[in-house]
């Protein structure tokens, strides 16, 4: 809810920071406040390159590739647009409407000028001529790319896109209108890259010479909107490019804000970024002065907005609040810091400097911040302290979220003050009050160890707050310079059976603080033996999900048009289809489920409900829809049986079992049926079984040469470390029950037999009549594509690789094609979805999931 006061990094998992030292003679901590977020590219002195002039370019180029896209596509909306402007337009008397047409005209060449005069008479002529220059050139280069799209669209864009952007030129006369309204875009652009975006009056003549355009019939709203569009981004695009000047106050400016404020300042002298130490006159005790603008926090709106999205923890997103609603909000957390007794800093003045930029001064506090002590100095009287300070925030629900060491100043008696509250709650949830908690441990653990950490925060806070803290105790809920020290500290520790969800996962060990992590847990443990340390899943949306979802949207996208501009339609082939072949191909989609659960109990020496294992597999129809390739259905299987009680070690070896056989049956059927094929009449014109003996030669010859080289070879060596420890003592356990083999090995066989089934009866639906082998090669190869590709259930690389092998692999004509896979698709993946949902939340109330 906090603004980050434009200086975090924009990736807070409970409050991100990373401070940049402050000078050793100032004693001003290193804050969560003096962060500026990505940082600034530095162009020529008194200029810089601000992130958010990219990040607006880049939105402007998207949303005229969008115009552009609507505009062809959406053509009978365009033009129902256009059409209703055009039909206004004719109420508007003729002579009036070209009045208005040449004196708003005249008004917008006016504009730069005026602007620019007023900018030159003012008081900062060095800063007015750079931005009257950046103003120009935006304008030169807006207007180039204008030119550059008309004779586009003129010359090499569709008819259709000419057309939904242009209409007749009014009066009678020969021609059309301009594909892009150009008069705006210059004018727009030179507004926006000289800083006159203010001014009110610029942007009602823009209003009224778009509206003009628009009565007078010389644009058409696509035109006139591509015109603004093409200004904007511009003029963000020439800021990035050169660079603006730097928009941050002078620090005269902040002494007069200063003595508008009451106080005394005499000097102002620079203590790390948008940080400033000033002396006071008359002994008046010295202020820490922070900046707040705009700008830095709009740079991170990105980073913060996809934090927000993926973390049920992280802060709100400031990009949309003014630096002034960001001060009033670390004004307000600090003075309720200070009404729990807390020790921090006290606020001597807030100010606003003009529309963009807010400073916050705080009485100055001479210390060091935790990561400056040495060793010698952090007792345990100091970490005890430090959670004293702590527990009187969490019993007025306050959270900090940045309890970094550079948050913890330590004065010269040692007591510990907690600064920086720019990120803080006021009424914080309690998942995110044991996030501080876990934060803080850590951040006490990297200096002191964990056992001084947990043994500290047991004896202020007590055991059942350490131990509910257990379960946020992962590097995701920490800040990012905490996972960086992790990173780099993490001693290399033996490995340990997983235990489930309890264990560290994938991000842990990414982050590589398992080590100190594992330590801390085990600290807890010896206090609570019974603690909970399942972790709690605070990602609200993983970056694999969102990119499979952003995958099946593309894949959708791309494989839509193609259907509906087939030559047989898929919609009208399944209406028509023979329905005998079209029941065989549903019944073996369902026979589909029941052998895919042979194929997973069968490698599992442990008893199962083999109707659960039927629903799983049901449910993972459903899973597929937010999970690329196989992934869904690995986690669910090894879900089922750690809920069966199976310990997760055993469960995911049996799951790996189940895949390392499905892989060898798949490409020995795959080599059978090229087998097959090429003895059919004319197989030999394909040569597959030379294709696959080559490929399997190529394999074989790059792991030789991955073995040779050894770095390469110790990468491979890790990788197959799981199979060689876990799944291969757990495959012998199984060769000692030859029958459960036995169903393991059918079930994998007949998973594939009634999918190429499905899809050879799709085949027959519609009319075609290609040969069983050359479909299950079809099959084979596309599926696999689907189980590399990252897109749910592998929209696209599935229907892309079967649409392309039935035509040649299986002499099937592209409609056809389009219409046997749109047809398998729909009993395979579209039709089980809902009842895999019903499986999956009957299995869920069942505990059985």
């Amino acid at each position: 809810m906090a603004i980050v006061t434009g200086r975090t990094n924009g990736d807070t998992g409970g409050g991100d920071t990373a401070g940049t030292p402050a000078p050793a003679d100032t004693g001003i901590p290193t804050s969560a406040g003096a962060r500026r977020g990505p940082a600034r590219a530095v162009s020529e002195p008194g200029r810089i390159r601000q992130p958010v002039a990219l990040i607006r370019l880049l939105t402007g180029l998207i949303a005229i590739a969008l115009t552009l896209l609507l505009a062809d596509y959406a053509r009978a909306t365009t033009g129902g647009i256009a059409a209703d402007v055009a039909e206004a337009a004719e109420l508007v008397p003729r002579p009036l409407a070209g009045l208005a047409g040449g004196l708003t005209t005249a008004a917008v060449l006016l504009v730069p000028v005026v602007l620019a005069a007023r900018r030159l008479l003012g008081p900062d002529r060095r800063r007015a001529l750079q931005q009257v220059s950046d103003g120009l050139l935006a304008a030169v280069l807006a207007y180039g790319a204008t030119l550059l799209l008309d004779l586009w669209a003129d010359g090499v864009a569709p008819v259709s896109l000419l057309a939904a952007l242009t209409q007749a030129l009014p009066g009678g006369a020969l021609g059309h209108t301009e594909p892009v309204y150009g008069y705006l875009a210059p004018v727009l652009a030179f507004m926006t890259a000289s800083g006159n975006r203010e001014h009110r009056a610029p942007w009602a003549v823009l209003a009224l010479s778009g509206l003009a355009g628009l009565a007078g019939g010389y644009a058409t709203p696509t035109a006139l909107l591509l015109g603004l569009l093409i200004g904007w981004t511009g003029a963000h695009g020439t800021l990035y490019a050169v660079g603006t000047p730097d928009p941050l106050p002078r620090p005269g400016e902040i002494l007069r804000a200063l003595r508008e404020s009451g106080l005394r300042p005499a000097e102002a002298h620079p203590a790390g970024p948008d940080r400033y130490l000033v002396r006071q006159a008359d002994d008046r005790p010295d202020l820490d002065v922070q900046l707040l603008d705009r700008q830095a926090v709009t740079a991170a709106a990105v980073q913060r907005a996809w934090r927000r999205l993926r973390l049920r923890t992280a802060p709100h997103p400031r990009a949309l609040r003014s630096p002034r609603a960001g001060l009033e909000h670390e004004a307000l957390v600090t003075y309720a810091a200070l009404a729990a007794g807390v020790r921090t800093r006290r606020i001597a003045a807030t100010a606003g400097l003009g529309q963009d930029t807010a400073l916050i001064a705080y009485e100055h506090l001479p210390g060091r911040t935790l990561d400056r002590l040495p060793d010698e100095e952090i007792t345990d009287d100091l970490l005890a302290d430090a959670w004293r300070q702590l527990a009187r925030l969490q019993r007025r629900e306050i959270a900090h979220r940045a309890l970094v060491p550079s948050s913890l100043l330590v004065d010269a008696t040692g007591a510990v003050h907690l600064v920086d509250f720019a990120d803080g709650d006021i009424a914080a949830s309690e998942l995110v009050l044991r996030c501080d908690i876990a934060q803080l441990l850590t951040t006490l653990a990297l200096r002191a160890g964990a056992a001084r950490s947990v043994h500290t925060a047991v004896t202020v806070l007590g055991a059942d707050t350490v131990e509910a803290a257990l379960p946020l105790l992962q590097p995701i809920a920490l800040a990012r310079t905490t996972r960086h020290a992790l990173k780099h500290t993490a001693r290399p520790t033996a490995d340990a059976p997983a235990d489930g969800p309890a264990g560290p996962g994938p991000d842990e060990a990414a982050a590589g603080g398992g080590g100190l992590l594992e330590e801390i847990r085990a600290e807890v443990l010896r206090t609570r033996p019974q603690a909970e340390v399942r972790p709690v899943r605070l990602e609200r949306l993983r970056p694999r999900t969102l990119l499979a979802v952003v995958g099946g949207v593309v894949a959708g996208w791309l494989l839509i048009p193609q259907l509906f501009a087939a030559e047989d339609n898929p919609i009208a082939a399944v209406a028509d289809a023979d329905p005998t072949w079209l029941a065989l191909a549903l019944l073996a989609a369902a026979l589909s489920h029941v052998t895919a659960a042979m194929g997973f109990v069968g490698f599992v020496p442990e008893r199962l409900d083999f109707r659960n294992a039927v629903l799983a597999q049901l449910a993972g129809s459903f899973v597929k829809l937010v999970s690329p390739g196989g992934v869904g259905g690995i986690a669910l299987n090894t879900r089922l049986l750690q809920r069966a009680g199976i310990p997760t070690a055993q469960a995911l070896s049996s799951v790996g079992v189940g895949q390392l056989i499905g892989l060898v049956l798949h490409l020995l059927q795959l080599g059978a049926f090229v087998y097959l094929l090429d003895l059919q009449p004319g197989g030999s014109e394909l040569d597959a079984l030379p294709a696959v003996v080559g490929g399997l030669a190529g394999a074989a010859a790059l792991l030789a040469v991955v073995s040779a080289v050894p770095p390469a070879r110790r990468w491979l060596a890790a990788r197959l470390r799981p199979l060689t420890t876990e799944v291969l003592p757990r495959l012998l356990d199984l060769l000692r029950s030859p029958a459960r083999l036995a169903v393991g090995l059918t079930g994998q066989l007949l998973v594939s037999i009634c999918l190429i089934g499905c899809l050879y009866c799709c085949t027959r639906a519609i009319g075609r009549e290609p040969s069983f082998a050359s479909v299950a090669v079809v099959f084979l190869v596309g599926n696999a594509a689907g189980n590399v590709a990252p897109t749910p259930g592998g929209a696209g690389a599935v229907d892309g690789a079967l649409i392309a092998l039935l035509q040649q692999t299986a002499s099937m004509e592209k409609g056809g094609a389009l219409a046997a896979v749109a047809m398998y698709r729909l009993l395979t993946l579209i039709l089980p979805v809902l009842p895999g949902w019903a499986a999956m939340t009957w299995l869920q109330r069942r505990r059985a999931l």
